[in-house]
């Protein structure tokens, strides 16, 4: 039986998790450093630096930035936010973007305004953005989390600072040593709603938003229109086209909010687009499926704390894989077929590299639900690889283990060989 304390970490987790956000979160990052710098600055800087750890810079090179006209990278995500960011919206700080902003940013990267260089960092999400006029200068640093701003430094004084919880996930947030399996479908099942559905409610609303209107416009090459028009039709063509569509709008600016999961809109559109559609579809009740819901948030959670938020792994194989546990839940599955269907998973697609944030990260995501929905169909069969085949080891939490080493350990060289090649 859960304690009420271990219920309440559960809740905060999952507040803390999922949480909102316009655009991909590395650049909304940056931007949210530099419309803080100029804040504190009280006037537009002479000058403006960006330094960023690998995997940031990694995710903010390629990507759209959120009403920018198609700007992308870190120089525009800065200076947008300089112009036009909105310090107190968090990661929505680029949602009041207008056109006279656009014309002043395209100007001043034009000019080379900002300057960009790798901050060499033992922390994965890691940014410094310093602006300056006169001798004025002002510091603005982000460490763990996306809106984590842990350090300002004004004048080389130090005004403000967060000191890591040595307790905490990263230092801060909530422990997440209560994460389990078990505990997960303990808690999605005996849970009051009430307390986590108006988040799990704006998860719904938000990501099947971004995902019609991926489907109805042009963004990237169009790969939900692709599937829709050539796969076969039925349910699993629907949940992979309405992912996919959803990633790579938001990969390519749409504005439109998404509900992240561990600081990643693409795992928290992977983690809840599936598993909303596929529950429509096959018409279960609203209760079910934000039940659903919550298992695939929190077993994304759970591997991903693990992993870390950004590495070489690409996130979206671990929502998928939440998303087809939770496609065993809908379906009346045990504990044991949902836990099989996640080592099916992990079986087949392990491995899959992130090469930073792009519009063909949805591919990477069609190509992870395709291993989950495998995964759960040999489940529901109750077929499943056996210990010992390759890395998967005797139960669950092993194999989570065994992901988790691949993912933070092994793949170190591949994240350091990726940014390698990004600059070649």
């Amino acid at each position: 039986m859960q304690t009420p304390q271990t219920t309440d970490a559960y809740q905060q987790i999952l507040r803390e998790e999922l949480v909102s956000a316009t655009g991909c979160t590395e650049p909304v990052a940056i931007a949210l450093a530099a419309a803080k710098t100029r804040q504190v600055l009280g006037d537009f800087p002479e000058y403006l630096q960006v330094e960023c750890s690998r995997n940031v810079y990694k995710n903010a090179r390629c990507v759209t930035v959120p009403n920018s006209g198609g700007l992308r990278g870190i120089e525009a995500s800065a200076i947008l936010g300089l112009l036009a960011g909105r310090e107190d919206r968090g990661l929505e700080v680029l949602s009041e973007v207008k056109t006279g902003h656009l014309a002043a940013a395209r100007k001043l990267l034009a000019a080379n305004f900002c300057t960009v260089s790798l901050l060499v960092s033992e922390t994965n999400l890691h940014l410094m953005v310093t602006a300056g006029k006169a001798d004025h200068k002002v510091t603005v640093e982000i460490k763990h989390t996306h809106d984590h701003i842990s350090r300002i430094v004004q004048n080389g004084q130090t005004v403000f600072e967060r000191v890591d919880d040595p307790s905490g996930y990263d230092g801060v947030l909530t422990d997440r040593s209560v994460l389990s399996v078990d505990g997960i479908l303990e808690y999605i099942q005996t849970c009051d709603l009430s307390h986590v559905q108006d988040i799990l409610e704006r998860q719904v609303v938000d990501n099947l938003a971004i995902a019609v209107e991926g489907l109805k416009n042009s963004y990237g090459v169009g790969i939900g229109k692709t599937l829709l028009r050539h796969a076969e039709p039925g349910i699993w063509s629907k949940v992979k086209a309405y992912t996919a569509a959803a990633s790579e709008a938001r990969m390519s600016g749409c504005a439109l909010p998404v509900i992240t999961n561990s600081g990643s809109g693409n795992q928290g559109l992977t983690a809840s687009v599936p598993v909303v559609v596929y529950a429509k579809e096959r018409g279960f009740p609203k209760e079910k499926l934000l039940r659903a819901l919550l298992l695939s948030n929190l077993l994304t959670i759970h591997q991903k704390t693990g992993i870390g938020r950004l590495s070489a792994f690409c996130g979206a194989v671990s929502a998928a894989c939440a998303a087809g546990a939770a496609f065993a839940y809908l379906e009346a599955g045990s504990p044991e077929q949902i836990k099989n269907a996640m080592t099916n998973t992990f079986a087949s697609i392990v491995g899959m590299v992130c090469d930073g944030a792009k519009p063909s990260c949805a591919a990477k995501i069609v190509v992870g639900l395709e291993a989950a929905i495998l995964g759960f169909s040999l489940a529901m069969e109750d077929r499943v690889y056996e210990a010992d085949t390759g890395i998967l080891k005797d139960e669950i939490e092993a194999n989570i283990r065994s992901v988790s080493r691949l993912a933070s350990l092994g793949m170190k060289a591949t994240d350091a060989e990726i940014l390698k090649i990004m600059f070649s």
